[in-house]
């Protein structure tokens, strides 16, 4: 039986870890043959991008207990921070007893942008390519017939005037929108050629230049979001009651909901659970970090992507909603072994339901994060994990390695030059 709930999952050896996969998923030969060699050959790499060299591995682990809208999901995240799969998968095991995560995601719309300057009458441009705007979508989808056949595509336009009052600082200039739905792909190459291909109509209804023609990574029109309700005593801490800790996360909200300052820091641990699940998937993560950032900033200040309140049960309550182009075909995804292989063990139809289990992924990373500060600190955790890098660092191996990690911990110094003394000590 599938199921993301594997108790003592962290204490198996890797190899214990992969035959219980290939049991719970059917993994192919070639699925074997990627998690034990090389996933990507330097031949793929090189038709990846340009002036390979080599290439470069992240750790990937497994985020457990998610249950999401009543679904099992065992994610694959691509990192190489202690803590961030840990904090996770346990917050996840909190959230999975009270019902575990709701999630939801809009149509997947995205965006691209036409730029116009020079135009000698901008209202009247404006105007001109609002009154011909059915044929300038029908222009666009003709441009990419496959996506359309999809059911995507074109199915709306939008027109901007920029910087219309006098006396700016920047030239005056008309911003058309094209909303794309591109289905299950991310659509970076959809959307550019659709926009390319109106760049000649446009300077000819508006009698102005068109300079750039491509797709905006602030997809406000594409967006994921979750929710949890965790019921105070499902909080309690050492030494902390369920209440304390609530009312301490809520605490922690207000502060990055107040200050840029700790908004930044808040938010990078929201990020810490999204971007390891986009790279391990073969998703763009500088498209959707640009993305989720801006979002956080769209009332006029940057504050805190998630929101966290005390119901009327006195339960605790998380939301995240963000920006969530990511997609199921297309790009790296149809390359990489590794991706292939995440979006097998994630076993979602769908680039919404990925989106959806990103977003949920990015609320218990915060929560972990949060309800850490909130008791005994963000370190006593994330050290005893740093401690193992640490050992590695000062030339511990196999068997030394966890004897050194949990002496520095005992010793309370975390530091390479005490590892290397002991590592030291133990050899000779």
């Amino acid at each position: 039986m599938k199921t993301s709930r594997i108790p003592g999952f962290y204490k198996m050896t890797v190899e214990a870890r992969r035959e219980l996969l290939e049991e719970m998923h059917s993994f192919s030969n070639d699925d074997k043959e990627i998690l034990s060699k090389e996933a990507l050959s330097t031949e793929t790499a090189d038709k990846m991008i340009e002036n390979v060299i080599g290439t470069f591995s992240l750790p990937l682990g497994l985020g457990l207990n998610f249950l999401i809208n009543g679904k099992e999901y065992v994610v694959p995240m691509a990192v190489e921070e202690p803590s961030i799969v840990a904090s996770a998968s346990y917050i996840a095991k909190i959230v999975r007893e009270s019902g575990g995560f709701t999630a939801e995601a809009t149509e997947r719309v995205m965006i691209g942008q036409i730029q116009v300057v020079g135009c000698p009458d901008i209202h009247a441009a404006k105007a001109a390519i609002l009154k011909e705007k059915e044929a300038l979508i029908e222009d666009a989808n003709a441009a990419y017939p496959s996506m359309v056949a999809r059911g995507g595509g074109a199915v709306d336009l939008e027109v901007r005037i920029l910087n219309e009052e006098s006396g700016s600082t920047y030239s005056q200039m008309l911003v058309i929108h094209v909303y794309i739905d591109t289905r299950d792909a991310m659509g970076a190459n959809i959307i550019n050629t659709m926009v390319e291909s109106l760049a000649p109509t446009v300077e000819e209804l508006t009698n102005g230049k068109v300079y750039l023609r491509i797709l905006s990574n602030y997809a406000d029109k594409c967006l994921a979001r979750a929710r949890c309700v965790i019921p105070p005593e499902l909080l309690k801490s050492d030494g902390f009651s369920g209440e304390e800790v609530r009312e301490g996360v809520i605490h922690a909200y207000e502060f990055a909901a107040s200050d840029p300052y700790r908004a930044v820091t808040h938010n990078k641990g929201i990020m810490n659970g999204i971007d390891p699940i986009v790279i391990a998937t073969g998703n763009d993560w500088r498209a959707v970090e640009a993305g989720a950032h801006a979002y956080a900033a769209k009332d006029g200040q940057y504050g805190s992507m998630t929101t966290w309140f005390a119901d009327e049960d006195g339960n605790l309550v998380g939301e995240l909603e963000l920006p969530m182009s990511v997609g199921t075909v297309g790009g790296a995804i149809r390359v990489h072994p590794m991706a292939k292989l995440s979006h097998s063990l994630l076993d979602v139809e769908s680039a919404q339901e990925l989106a959806q289990v990103i977003v949920s992924v990015g609320l218990a990373q915060n929560l972990g994060a949060l309800k850490a500060l909130v008791t005994d600190g963000i370190q006593k955790g994330h050290m005893a994990l740093h401690s193992r890098s640490v050992a590695i660092a000062a030339g511990a191996s196999g068997e030394l390695i966890d004897i050194i990690a949990k002496q520095l911990v005992e010793e309370k110094q975390i530091r390479v030059g005490k590892a290397k003394e002991l590592v030291d000590s133990y050899i000779k």
